[in-house]
């Protein structure tokens, strides 16, 4: 059986990085509705991102996105970000937005665009440099939409020549996660479509270059655990952008749509030794109908009550019916585990460290809400705009 002390004591260690950009408004091509409270700048959604942690206890980190969350002195936001409770995360970069980037970036056609393109994920690593930051997570929407409008090798040539240099430019203890995505907006050819792409260039690259498995970014029936459990034993897994699918790339509340997967990777990572490790568990998710902060609460604690229903699966007894060939057993042992009702263990686990056991609760009787309501009154919302 699981050692329980041993269960509070992982789950009270846990990390998980709340994103900047889930703090403000967000929406779809058809429209974004704006919310009283949203921030207007990174300060206040490092404000918001501190009630977070101070109610949760295992959020302290937040993810910046250039050009996003651009300020003129990133010392002095790493500086107001320490005051509300939490630290700079990981950098994302963003060349997906200009005009510029149409027919890609680091893999487009033009040498100038890739040369742009390049030079702003150096930038991004001067931000690290700044913000004391350990990880540049990439995200190309760079691919083709008809056959024949590029060639496929060239811009993986493209891809890796690019991807080298800004790998050149990482200090000693900085990494580069690579993200992947199989479609959207490319509908050809994605660039980075899958894990073995990504994990075929960090392994170019080096110890300091990883693969990102965002959970919504795979196709229906998509093995998702497996792939966690081979980057795992190929030490290759730097981090997780978690949120939860239905259709395509949803960016839900994790735990939203499956639970149950939610569970099964959860349970690859402990089996793998992540949860120790240096994988960064982060959150990537748009809230757009429902209220940001209660909703990015709700999704830290998804990810807790996932995490300790894997902690409680009785590896031993797993194994043993593994090695029996008991189908049905082994099984049973995975469903137990996943079928307990593990909010009274989080509960104690919160009080343990000084925490209110309902996060949730605890932040709608704070005061932060109303707050922030009567606050931010004028100037422009953070968000996708109109």
């Amino acid at each position: 059986m699981p050692d329980l002390p041993a269960v509070k004591t992982a789950l009270a260690a846990q990390r998980i990085e709340t994103p900047s950009w889930a703090y403000g408004n967000s929406g779809t091509r058809f429209k974004v509705f704006a919310q009283a409270g949203v921030p207007r700048d990174p300060w206040e959604k490092l404000q918001d991102a501190g009630r977070v942690h101070a109610f949760t206890g295992v959020a302290p980190t937040v993810s910046l996105h250039i050009p996003w969350d651009k300020v003129d002195d990133y010392g002095k936001l790493a500086e107001f970000a320490r005051e509300q409770g939490v630290v700079l995360g990981a950098i994302n970069s963003n060349t997906f937005q200009d005009d510029d980037y149409k027919l890609g970036s680091i893999c487009h056609p033009d040498a100038a665009v890739r040369r742009k393109a390049v030079d702003h994920l150096l930038e991004c690593v001067d931000i690290m440099d700044a913000t004391g930051s350990r990880d540049l997570k990439l995200w190309f929407a760079d691919g083709t939409n008809y056959p024949g409008q590029d060639d496929i090798r060239s811009r993986q040539d493209r891809l890796a020549e690019g991807l080298a240099e800004v790998y050149g430019r990482l200090g000693e203890d900085q990494r580069m996660l690579l993200e992947y995505k199989f479609f959207e907006p490319a509908f050809y050819a994605t660039d980075v479509p899958d894990w073995g792409t990504a994990y075929a260039h960090c392994l170019k690259l080096g110890d300091k270059a990883q693969v990102v498995v965002d959970t919504g970014h795979h196709a229906p029936g998509t093995n998702i655990e497996f792939i966690v459990a081979t980057l795992l034993r190929e030490r290759k897994l730097g981090g997780f952008d978690f949120n939860s699918r239905f259709y395509a790339d949803d960016d839900l509340m994790v735990g939203a749509a499956d639970p149950f997967q939610l569970f099964r990777i959860m349970y690859e990572v402990i089996r793998g030794g992540g949860l120790t490790s240096d994988v960064a568990f982060m959150l990537d998710q748009c809230h757009n109908i429902e209220a940001k902060i209660p909703a990015i609460i709700r999704s830290v604690m998804n990810v807790q009550e996932a995490t300790a229903k894997a902690l409680l699966v009785d590896r031993d007894a797993l194994a043993v019916a593994q090695r029996d060939g008991d189908v049905l057993e082994a099984n049973a042992v995975l469903m137990d585990a996943y079928n307990t009702d593990v909010r009274p263990l989080l509960a104690e686990v919160r009080e343990e460290s000084g925490l209110a056991p309902d996060p949730i609760a605890a932040y709608r009787s704070s005061g932060w809400q109303q707050h922030i309501t009567a606050e931010r009154v004028g100037g422009t919302q953070a968000g996708w705009g109109a």
